[in-house]
């Protein structure tokens, strides 16, 4: 009876109905694509439809695609390794991590602004970093009854947005405390002009800082000097960090691979020294114990990183880059040592693929950010920045880059679906690394066509399914109670 009473402006208002919510649902997903770089139906399933069906929507391990790593323990910012912490499993593929070779901002990064007029630092980046100083540099004691004038003083300095106000607080506090440590690396980081100024105040602050060390060290054991001591070791670990780091900058290499060796040997457990360390080592061309560093630190249950990876590649390529001849391979194929470069170049690519845009020159560097996401444009920048003279120095590392990056794609024609040695290439990079970087750096994203393309024809063919789904079952038994009344009742 009820489809008796239906006329054919039902059928005809249902299946423009249906057509116009499907327009509906089609243009959401393109907006919705265009704006956080990922499908909302296919998130949406992966959240909450695939636990029903006994399925896994993110992988558990996700320490093989370099975006994860072990939790930052109480020196991880001292070694430069911490990540920024994230609740969903999904978005640790995009996790946050501070650049073991971060520039300082007084010396580098303000000069670059006086010269230029554009700040290289975003404040979600600067924002970042005012949470790690907060951390690591602080301690519930610096407020207490008992703290010291000039640490319940660096205590709020930390937390200052204006940079003339810290460096305000910074000195007000060395004037109650003379041996305040953190306001010392505070104006070593900020106020000095250039690395020689830096490193008098870091040397000036080590012995300050040794002293406070072996101090709180004595009553470690108790538990109302447990954080003290602990805080006291992340300051004398950053100031013997940075003390390498401007010697490395003012070529006083040798003394900056001892200071990053002995850190090594010292506290195992700092995250990405051996960056550091790496980098000396390469500027020495001491590339036999670059090897041994390489063949500790590149195992598939570390996080990797676009400096493991990509020296990895320089060393292997060394070995046949002054003889390797694109025209050549090419007639007589490659020979194992060359087949064993070329691997290493694609591995290093799949890992990271804005890296080779950097090094071969076809993209302008600029200055790195405090913080770096793995696997994206701006741990790109920062590995090129430090290491692209390491490349040149090598003959013909860069030709051979030049000549087989590229067949990276070939192995894997759609890496942000499918990897070969990595997880697929995470979509959501391209969000993090805008707030990373300066709005007037143009943002690699090397598969934007590919991704896109297939992101819009994915959506056409999920709001296809779509509409079957909900509508084709419907729409078909009407165009048969249709067909039968029209023309076998003749109604």
């Amino acid at each position: 009876m009820f489809l008796n009473t239906l006329t054919p402006k039902f059928y005809v208002a249902l299946t423009g109905t249906s057509s116009l919510i499907s327009g509906l649902i089609l243009i959401f997903e393109w907006w919705y694509f265009k704006r956080y770089g990922t499908s909302f139906i296919e998130q949406m399933s992966l959240t909450h439809v695939a636990p029903w069906l006994g399925g896994d929507g993110v992988p558990d391990d996700q320490s093989a695609a370099g975006g994860s790593g072990s939790e930052a323990d109480a020196s991880s910012f001292a070694g430069g390794g911490g990540g920024t912490s994230l609740p969903a499993p999904a978005l640790q593929e995009c996790k946050v991590w501070r650049n073991p070779l971060n520039l300082l901002r007084g010396a580098e990064y303000n000069r670059y602004c006086w010269v230029t007029g554009r700040d290289p630092l975003t404040y979600y980046d600067m924002n970042l970093s005012a949470q790690d100083h907060q951390t690591y540099f602080t301690c519930d004691s610096d407020i207490s009854a008992n703290g010291k004038p000039g640490d319940k003083l660096m205590y709020n300095a930390w937390r200052q947005v204006s940079q003339d106000d810290r460096i305000s607080m910074a000195k007000d506090a060395l004037k109650e405390q003379p041996d305040c440590v953190t306001a010392q690396i505070l104006l070593a980081e900020e106020e000095a002009c250039t690395i020689v100024d830096s490193e008098k105040l870091f040397k000036e602050a080590h012995v300050n800082a040794e002293q406070n060390f072996k101090k709180s060290s004595i009553y470690s054991h108790m538990s109302e000097y447990e954080a003290i001591n602990r805080r006291d070791m992340n300051v004398l670990v950053y100031i013997k960090r940075r003390l390498g780091m401007c010697a490395r900058k003012l070529g006083k290499t040798k003394e900056a691979a001892k200071i990053f060796k002995d850190l090594m040997k010292e506290h195992p457990s700092i995250l990405n020294i051996h960056e550091n360390y790496i980098d000396c080592l390469l500027e020495l061309t001491n590339y036999g114990d670059c090897l041994n560093i390489l063949t500790k630190y590149d195992d598939i249950s570390l996080p990797k990183s676009a400096t493991i990876c990509y020296t990895s590649a320089l060393l292997k390529s060394r070995q046949v880059a002054d003889k390797f001849s694109p025209e050549v391979a090419s007639k007589r194929g490659l020979n194992q040592i060359e087949l064993q470069a070329v691997d290493a170049i694609h591995r290093a690519v799949e890992f990271n693929p804005h890296v080779p845009k950097y090094l071969l020159e076809t993209k302008p560097l600029i200055l790195p950010p405090e913080h770096i996401l793995k696997r994206g444009d701006s741990e790109a920048i920062a590995y090129a920045f430090f290491h692209l003279r390491h490349w040149k120095r090598v003959e013909g590392a860069l030709n051979l880059l030049h000549c087989t990056w590229e067949g990276t794609f070939r192995m894997i024609p759609y890496p942000l679906e499918k990897g070969h040695l990595f997880y697929p290439y995470p979509s959501c990079t391209e969000t993090a690394d805008r707030e990373l970087l300066p709005t007037f750096h143009t943002l690699s994203v090397v598969f934007w066509k590919r991704s896109r393309g297939q992101a819009l024809l994915g959506v056409v063919n999920e709001m296809q399914l779509l509409r079957r789904t909900f509508f084709s079952f419907f729409l078909f038994t009407f165009h048969e109670v249709l067909y039968f009344k029209f023309f076998y009742l003749g109604i």
